[in-house]
């Protein structure tokens, strides 16, 4: 079987569009972390340890591909966490703690009660774990937030002793919102 040149200019031209859109021999080690860790992220990690600040190309102050919809804000600015009854409201204080407090489907306070809380912060390999502590009807952090202002946590609230633990992870941006009164990370704007 003879083969035109056609399909060969073809075949050598996608493999070039291949290697020139994943960095050619940077494709094993792109950006300080290597493909394997790709393919351990799913929709719901949230990216969670990247830092998409060192994404070269990336212009991230326009939200492209961030969607808030989903996010609910609570009656103190933080972001409510909806898969625990009552909901949580997951605040970061001006000191850098964290506080969380409970409410119910309308936003209305609820106090804390038996809940079990804590939070890992921050960088893989140096995370940050907080435990919680009622304070009035809240509980409050033992410990500040690691530094940075943007970063991944994951919230484990247990209910009362017998419940599942839930688990809730997403991207902690400490940034201001340009267009409403909350923290990126609790914004609901649907930025254009």
């Amino acid at each position: 079987m003879k083969l035109t040149k056609l399909p060969l200019i073809a075949i050598a031209l996608a493999g070039t569009y291949y290697l020139s859109s994943c960095g050619g021999d940077q494709h094993d080690d792109h950006d300080g972390h290597d493909y394997d860790e790709h393919a351990e992220h799913s929709e719901d990690d949230d990216h969670e340890g990247h830092d998409h600040d060192d994404h070269e190309g990336h212009d991230h102050d326009d939200h492209e591909g961030h969607d808030h919809s989903d996010i609910v804000a609570g009656p103190n600015g933080g972001r409510v966490l909806t898969s625990v009854e009552p909901h949580a409201e997951f605040f970061v204080t001006d000191d850098r703690k964290v506080q969380i407090a409970f409410v119910d489907d309308d936003l209305k306070p609820v106090a804390a009660g038996d809940q079990n809380v804590s939070v890992i912060a921050g960088d893989r390999s140096n995370p940050t774990s907080l435990s919680f502590a009622k304070s009035g009807n809240v509980l409050i952090s033992d410990k500040v937030l690691p530094d940075g202002n943007d970063f991944p946590v994951i919230v484990q609230i247990k209910t009362d002793a017998s419940a599942e633990t839930v688990r809730e992870k997403f991207n902690l941006n400490l940034a201001d919102c340009p267009t409403c009164d909350y923290k990126e990370y609790a914004c609901t704007c649907a930025h254009d």
